[in-house]
């Protein structure tokens, strides 16, 4: 069992992304930590002809699913591809691979060098990204965006209160990652196996993996708790990516605070493999409200 591994769930939607994140990853991986990708068995030829049979492994999704004995077989196919994403990042651990990993997802990218011991403390347990967001939270709201915070406040209210737990609400709702397969072993074994579920029970759109994984940490206590801010920046949508840069953000200017960044896959269209399946007037109007909110960063 290796100590740390970089893991990322993929689809083919997002092999264009993947293949960058990976070019990243060779470029910057010092310390060579090994690097999986699952994908659904199905897209395995499309992966290799895209992206390539170096420089990663490859673990079926199936596998990760079968690794738990207690999951109804076909589980994945009465799920949504987003949640069923959500449940097999957070099932890796299963395979036995790692004591601990480096959750990321496609449309990450590595801007400068790593290390271990940027996710691995000194006594070999890994860092926690754990924070309020109130910096998000507030500049969503000064920019007229409040619907997203307000989300985050109320996914963050019942997730705490799965566990009973009181006090203020925390967060790492974007990658990396850094996740232990103690904690979520403890989630296992003290607050699913108990009550008779699997996490395909517990994870839903209400009560996300990563909040979950959180909650984990802070009531079984499985790791020691080295709290760290987020690992990359994330433009969480095209407004806060307008605005920052509008503000003189470079990627080349993060390098002194963030390993990365995230042009999240939702509002970054680009990348997509197949091209978008909207009619013609649906994509009009996208870019036209697209346009719409560049245009408002300068006010």
């Amino acid at each position: 069992m290796k100590d740390l591994v970089l893991y990322c769930k993929s689809y083919r939607k997002d092999f264009l992304r993947l293949k960058r994140l990976l070019k990243s990853i060779s470029q910057h991986n010092i310390d060579q930590i090994p690097f999986y990708i699952s994908t659904p068995t199905a897209d395995r030829e499309l992966l290799i002809e895209l992206v390539g049979s170096q420089g990663y492994e490859w673990v079926s999704d199936e596998s990760i699913i079968d690794a738990n004995p207690l999951v109804p077989s076909g589980i994945a196919n009465t799920k949504s591809g987003g949640l069923a994403q959500q449940v097999v990042k957070s099932e890796f651990w299963r395979l036995g691979l790692c004591a601990n990993y480096v959750c990321l997802d496609s449309d990450c990218i590595f801007i400068k060098d790593f290390h271990g011991a940027d996710f691995l403390a000194d006594d070999g347990n890994p860092y926690t990204v754990i924070y309020q967001n109130k910096e998000y939270f507030q500049l969503a709201i000064d920019r007229g965006y409040s619907k997203a915070p307000a989300h985050l406040k109320a996914e963050g209210d019942r997730v705490k209160a799965l566990f009973g737990r009181q006090g203020p609400n925390y967060y790492c709702p974007c990658p990396p990652f850094i996740w232990s397969a103690a904690v979520w072993k403890s989630l296992d074994e003290q607050y699913l196996k108990p009550r008779g579920q699997t996490f395909w029970d517990l994870c839903t759109p209400e009560h996300p993996e990563t909040l979950l994984y959180l909650e984990a940490l802070l009531n079984f206590k499985a790791i020691p708790l080295y709290p760290i801010e987020q690992l990359f920046r994330i433009y969480y949508y095209d407004w806060h990516y307008y605005l920052l840069r509008r503000l003189g953000e470079a990627p080349d200017k993060l390098k002194d605070n963030y390993l990365g960044l995230i042009y999240q896959s939702s509002w970054d269209l680009g990348l997509d493999y197949g091209g978008s399946q909207k009619s013609i007037f649906s994509r009009a109007l996208k870019k036209l409200k697209r346009f719409a909110r560049y245009l408002q960063s300068f006010i």
